[in-house]
């Protein structure tokens, strides 16, 4: 039987580069080795465990039904020994060194903006690196070390459990082109949705989640359409004279022209919890919940933005 002593972490790198790449001369480029020494490592690997990881070819590379578990473990390991090299060190400053920080697409534009140069004030030692994703990749590479943590609504269904700390409550508003009905209501009250085409993004984003429930919920259709972005959304909106939702952090980015009619929800209305969330154990917890609290007193709008009721039209 093999022993710890057989298997290197240099070796787990390189079979977990051949998985994400589906190639050994890209694995071997990514991982700056030549080709031939990285599959002599990945042989000598497959060879110590007694478990065939890649079927292989002229033409492609493929994972074994064994490699998937192999290779979901080596990113694991790989996971904590880089947690065991981040923590030594940061134990002198944890608030040093490179940061990868992820966004949701809904949070990201109407916010990096103005609360990047803040941090980066408050931590001028820390190296922000920044990403906007979908929410099921954050939350991927958070549980697989490529992020430290990322912005996104706690509301989510996010599918691995998290610790993370509140930094913002984002009600939702209701927009629609001028002349519509709505524009008379001065606050919308859920039922007003009801036989109201409503346009909403497309499949993956948390927000169209939340709100395809909410439309379900109170008896709204949903327009044959399904936007990329909020941008798209706030102009299909003038385009097609439908109703949508925007989250309230959006509305001065997105209506900054002034197109579009905007109205609140009459409390207590739909909204979301924006956190920074990371994976539990992470070695800058502690500073994490403190760049947290940063966020939170930087936050636009501190995180209490309402839309007002403008007057109803006559």
């Amino acid at each position: 039987m093999a022993s710890l002593n057989d298997i290197t972490l240099r070796q787990l790198e390189y079979l977990v580069a051949v998985a994400d790449t589906l190639g050994f001369r890209r694995a071997a480029e990514r991982c700056h080795v030549s080709q031939p020494a990285l599959s002599a490592q990945i042989q000598q690997l497959e060879s110590v465990l007694g478990v065939k990881v890649f079927e292989r070819d002229a033409r492609r590379v493929m994972l074994t039904p064994q490699g998937t578990e192999l290779v979901a473990r080596a990113r694991r390991v790989l996971t904590e020994a880089e947690d065991i090299l981040k923590a030594a060190a940061r134990m002198g400053d944890p608030f040093a060194g490179p940061l990868h920080l992820g966004a949701i697409p809904t949070v990201a534009p109407y916010v990096l903006p103005e609360v990047v140069p803040a941090l980066v004030k408050h931590y001028p030692k820390l190296q922000l690196r920044l990403r906007e994703e979908k929410t099921a990749l954050l939350m991927r590479d958070m549980d697989e070390g490529r992020l430290d943590a990322a912005l996104l609504a706690v509301d989510a269904e996010l599918g691995r459990q998290v610790e993370h700390a509140v930094i913002a409550e984002d009600p939702f508003v209701v927009a629609v082109p001028p002349g519509h009905p709505l524009e008379k209501k001065k606050q919308v009250q859920l039922r007003d949705l009801d036989e109201e085409d409503v346009l909403l993004l497309e499949d993956g984003h948390c927000f169209r989640s939340q709100t395809l429930a909410l439309c379900t919920r109170v008896g709204a259709r949903e327009v044959d359409f399904r936007a990329t972005s909020l941008t798209t959304l706030a102009q299909m909106v003038m385009a097609v004279g439908s109703v949508t939702l925007l989250p309230q952090l959006a509305v001065p980015m997105e209506n900054r022209r002034g197109q579009l009619v905007v109205r609140p929800f009459a409390p207590p209305g739909p909204g979301r919890t924006l956190a920074l969330a990371w994976r539990p154990g992470h070695p800058r917890a502690e500073a994490l919940r403190t760049i947290a609290g940063t966020l939170r007193s930087v936050w636009p709008g501190g995180g209490k933005a309402k839309v007002s009721a403008a007057p109803a039209a006559k």
